[in-house]
Order: structure tokens, then C-alpha cells, then sequence
């Protein structure tokens, strides 16, 4: 198992990065960031980290910020955007970038990219989708996170990499699934966006934080198609709970951890999610800013099942969940309360 000492982080001033910068400051890791020159960078500094300025898609930057480190984890990417153009920019072509520039190092780092479930793609009901499951997202996302993958397949026989693919991520400084914990906590009200949701995989960041680290340390690594073809599935991991909840349950679960009786479900007829998507997504346009809630995101919701295994991470890598996610939702409660975000 090797040990992590020297790192680059892209994506440290975001939700996940923070969290994985937290972590690593407290093994007392080197720690490098790329940021931009609007990122917020208090607690990257407080964390002691350098700061590097650039982008994933300005490379020149990236071959400073790359130089000399052992470990990158390319967290930065794009959960909204405009259109899909900039999607797969950053997510695709951002990764492409990074991984070019580990692979022009002498002696390459290992490389660790953050994807999603989205670019593995949707399941039958009852099915589980495994890592040597054929991609098939369905989303502009996912199709860009996929982009991503691929980038990084491409330079996988001179950088060793392992591609991480988180559910719905939720904990300490998430503002995407904020919005839902306010709903319920202030007026009793999950909207669910059909009438038949998903079962969908989920991680809090803390544990996200674990999987990114232990496939740095042990972590199988991408292999390039041979004549004898690579291990369906070889480096890839996806990233979840073994408990997978429907956006229905979800809410429930909330209201618990928020100290919540009752919650009313409002469930949306698929014709009003697709309006309610739409609208939101124009009005966003015109004002030229991404919507969380857009046509994309209701493709996304109206899939059979999201529900994907964590047998690879718990037998390969030794991962198990330090809590329950009753008991990581109500963590989540308490951490955005003692901030005033609830």
C-alpha cells in the first residue's frame, strides 16, 4: 500500500475538495491547489495548502501545479452549467488537461478522478449496476462525466489512474441538496419530482472523503485495451451507500433528522416535471446562469433505478461505512444548523 505525502488537488475550493482538503491537512499531507482567482481559498489557506493559480482548461497552469506532487485528485467539475457545451468542457476536456499534464511529468503521479454514477448510467428495477456494467448515461451530465472517463482512459498506460464514482453526495458544506432539507425543516414539504421515484445511491462526503483516499493508497488502476482485453470494469469504483432510498423515502428521512413528525410528499405528474424543468432552465438561460433544476436533471429523475453496488470498494479497497444514513442525515442536520444554513 503506498502512502500519500505530496498532493494536488483541483476542485479544493468546492464542496468535495474542501472536505478532502480537511482530511488531508489532518495527516499532515503536503497539500497543492489549483484554484481560480475568484475561488474562495480562507480555509485552503488556514489548511495550510498552496495555492496555485490556473484552470483545467487554461493547461499551461496545470504543468506547474502538477510538477513534483505524487497524488492528484482531479475533484473540479461541473454539476450545472448553461448548456452542455460547458459541461463537457470542463468535465470532459477539463480532465483530459489534467491528465496530460501528469502524463508530461517524469515520474507521473497517480491520478484519482472524481466522476459520477451518472456517466455509469440508470438500471433496470431491482437490478444493482456493477463497475463491468457497459456505460450508458442518459443525461447531458452523465454524458459529460463519461467524456471525462474516457479522457482519462486515454492517458491510463502513462498515468496510473483510478476513476471514483460518487451517488448524491451530501454533508458538510453542500449547498445542492440544501434547498430539500429547507424545505422540509421550514414548511413539512419534499416535492418528488414523480410519481414513482428512483431507488438512489447515496454517500456522505466524510466517507466519499475515506473511498477517494484508500483508492490513492491501494487502489486498482485503469488498464488500456489489449488483445487480451483489460477486466471489465478494472479502476473504476462506484461510490455509495449499501442502502439505497427513493427520493420518497429520502424526505422522510430527513423530517426525522430535522426533528419533523410528519412531511407532505408533493409528487409531481412527469408532464409538470418536465414543465417545471423547462421554465426553470429558460428562465436561468436568459439571466445566462445555470439551473439546478433543469430538463436534464428531470431525465435524470424519471429513470428506473439509480441503485449501484459497493462491493468493490468494501472488498478491494476495505471500505465500510463509519454510520448509518439516518445517522449521516442527521449529522448533515446538525452541522448546517450550527453554521445558520438551516
Amino acid at each position: 500500500m503506498r502512502t500519500i505525502e505530496t498532493v494536488l488537488i483541483t476542485g479544493g475550493s468546492g464542496f468535495i475538495g474542501r472536505n478532502l482538503v480537511l482530511e488531508l491537512a489532518r495527516r499532515s499531507c503536503r497539500i497543492r491547489c489549483l484554484v481560480r482567482p475568484a475561488s474562495q481559498v480562507r480555509h485552503l489557506r488556514k489548511a495550510g495548502a498552496e495555492l496555485v493559480l490556473g484552470d483545467v482548461n487554461q493547461p499551461d497552469s496545470l504543468r506547474a501545479a502538477v510538477s513534483g506532487v505524487e497524488t492528484v485528485f482531479h475533484v473540479a467539475g461541473l454539476v450545472r452549467a448553461v448548456g452542455a457545451e460547458q459541461l463537457m468542457q470542463v468535465n470532459g476536456q477539463g480532465t483530459w488537461n489534467v491528465a496530460r499534464a501528469c502524463a508530461a511529468q517524469p515520474h507521473p503521479p497517480v491520478l484519482i478522478t472524481v466522476s459520477s454514477l451518472a456517466a455509469a448510467g440508470p438500471v433496470a428495477v431491482g437490478d444493482v449496476r456493477r463497475e463491468s456494467d457497459a456505460p450508458a448515461p442518459v443525461s447531458d451530465y452523465g454524458r459529460s462525466k463519461r467524456f471525462g472517463e474516457l479522457a482519462a482512459e486515454a492517458w491510463s498506460d502513462r498515468v496510473p489512474t483510478t476513476v471514483v464514482r460518487p451517488g448524491i453526495v451530501f454533508g458538510p458544506w453542500d449547498r445542492l441538496t440544501l434547498p430539500m432539507f429547507r424545505s422540509i425543516a421550514r414548511l413539512g414539504i419534499h416535492p418528488v419530482p414523480t410519481f414513482a421515484p428512483p431507488p438512489l445511491s447515496l454517500l456522505h462526503v466524510h466517507d466519499l472523503v475515506d473511498v477517494l483516499l484508500r483508492a490513492a493508497e491501494r487502489g486498482a488502476r485503469l488498464t488500456k485495451s489489449s488483445s487480451s482485453g483489460p477486466l471489465p470494469g478494472a479502476g473504476y469504483y462506484h461510490a455509495c451507500s449499501s442502502q439505497c432510498v427513493t427520493y420518497s423515502e429520502l424526505g422522510r428521512m430527513v423530517a426525522q433528522a430535522v426533528g419533523r413528525r410528519h412531511v407532505f410528499l408533493f409528487h409531481l405528474a412527469e408532464p409538470l416535471s418536465w414543465l417545471v424543468g423547462g421554465v426553470t432552465e429558460m428562465v436561468a438561460r436568459l439571466a445566462h446562469q445555470p439551473a439546478i433544476v433543469n430538463v436534464d436533471k428531470m431525465r435524470e429523475s424519471i429513470q428506473p433505478s439509480w441503485a449501484a453496488s459497493p462491493q468493490a470498494i468494501r472488498q478491494q479497497l476495505g471500505f465500510s461505512e463509519a454510520h448509518s444514513l439516518e445517522q449521516r442525515l442527521r449529522q448533515t442536520v446538525d452541522w448546517y444548523r450550527a453554521h445558520h444554513w438551516l
